[in-house]
């Protein structure tokens, strides 16, 4: 995944709402472009941001690239695969 930069949003077991708000405040600010990121089972909540996002409060964002991955991260002393997701949302 990319670093983390002014217009990422690293999702995560909030809920919902309170990454949309940050997104919101992100595009309020004047930011054209944003990454939605999440990794395993967080991304399903990612889904759900962009989708709040788009249909309900800035309906001229659209949906700009959709990247998916796999990160390898140690656990415990283990090697474990991780999914990734990270979604660009441009206005």
């Amino acid at each position: 995944m990319v670093e983390k930069g002014d217009n990422t949003i690293l999702v995560g077991k909030k809920p919902p709402m309170a990454y949309v708000l940050a997104a919101i405040t992100q595009f309020s600010d004047g930011q054209e472009e944003i990454h939605i990121k999440a990794r395993g089972r967080c991304i399903s909540n990612a889904v759900d941001v962009s989708q709040i996002i788009k249909n309900k409060f800035i309906k001229d964002v659209k949906i700009a690239k959709v990247e998916i991955g796999t990160e390898t991260i140690e656990s415990e002393g283990k090697q474990m695969n991780v999914s990734t997701i990270d979604i660009t949302l441009k206005k």
